[in-house]
């Protein structure tokens, strides 16, 4: 099944860090963000790639052309070191397009520009390029199958700091709460979708705007909740909290997928 990424916003809120480099190259330990969300995908055997490319697209091109395996895995140094022998992989079985979708784009018009290359399968994976999970993929591509439904998404509890007010119409408080406890849930940004949402997304359109609703209108979206762990990264202090996961080693989205839940990490 085909997994498109959407890798071409400024990620404006990040600062300083995306005037150099996009948001999806930002570092989540020692490795960019991006690597990270694809080997989510590729621990549940989802291989095949689209990224979809736009502020500054040749930062991303030029960390996977100069790729070097050796420098992430073990390995074995002979004859003075012209023999490498690679005792592990990271992406000798990825399969990665790479689509220029322009630096204004919205992310309908991305989908719309990837859309080629999305081959003949009925249904296809899609997320942004700044968030980690380890939601099981498989069971939210089952619900949806067994749906009959054009789409699903991650639905999951906010990571920020707010307090939702009940107030009446004279505006006297009738009930505050803490956000993380109220029965509040937002889009996570993994997507599962039947080849059909296509047909939603008119030109200029943001995905989850005017084809979310057309799609609402009839009963065709579901929104899958999951208490388990989702981080996003729009903040330096969101950065932070998935470095500090990162270099613990046990960070969350790295024990995914069938092996790993059946109790092999």
């Amino acid at each position: 099944m085909k997994v498109v990424l959407f890798c071409g916003g400024f990620g404006v809120r990040m600062g300083e860090a995306t005037q150099r480099i996009p948001k999806p190259m930002i570092s989540v330990g020692n490795r960019p963000i991006v690597w990270h969300i694809m080997k989510y995908y590729a621990a549940w055997g989802h291989t095949d790639f689209v990224l979809c490319l736009g502020y500054k697209a040749e930062s991303i091109k030029e960390y996977f052309l100069g790729y070097n395996e050796a420098l992430s895995n073990d390995f074995v140094l002979r004859n003075g070191g012209r023999e490498v022998e690679l005792l592990g992989s990271d992406i000798s079985d990825w399969t990665i397009t790479f689509v220029d979708t322009g630096t204004q784009a919205t992310i309908g018009e991305r989908l719309l520009a990837a859309a080629p290359h999305l081959g003949n399968d009925e249904y296809f994976l899609a997320t942004y390029g700044d968030g980690l999970t380890d939601a099981p993929l498989n069971d939210m591509v089952e619900r949806l199958r067994d749906s009959g439904k054009t789409g699903l998404f991650l639905s999951v509890r906010p990571q920020f700091t707010a307090h939702v007010v009940g107030a009446d119409e004279d505006g006297v408080v009738r009930s505050i709460e803490d956000i993380q406890h109220a029965d509040v849930w937002i889009n996570g940004g993994f997507f599962v979708f039947r080849r059909d949402v296509l047909d939603e997304i008119r030109p200029g359109e943001e995905l989850v705007e005017e084809p979310f609703r057309r799609l609402i209108e009839r009963a065709e979206l579901i929104a899958h909740r999951y208490e388990g762990f989702w981080g996003p990264m729009d903040t330096i202090k969101d950065k932070q909290r998935l470095d500090v996961l990162a270099e613990s080693g046990s960070a969350p989205w790295r024990y995914v997928g069938p092996e790993s839940r059946a109790g092999v990490p």
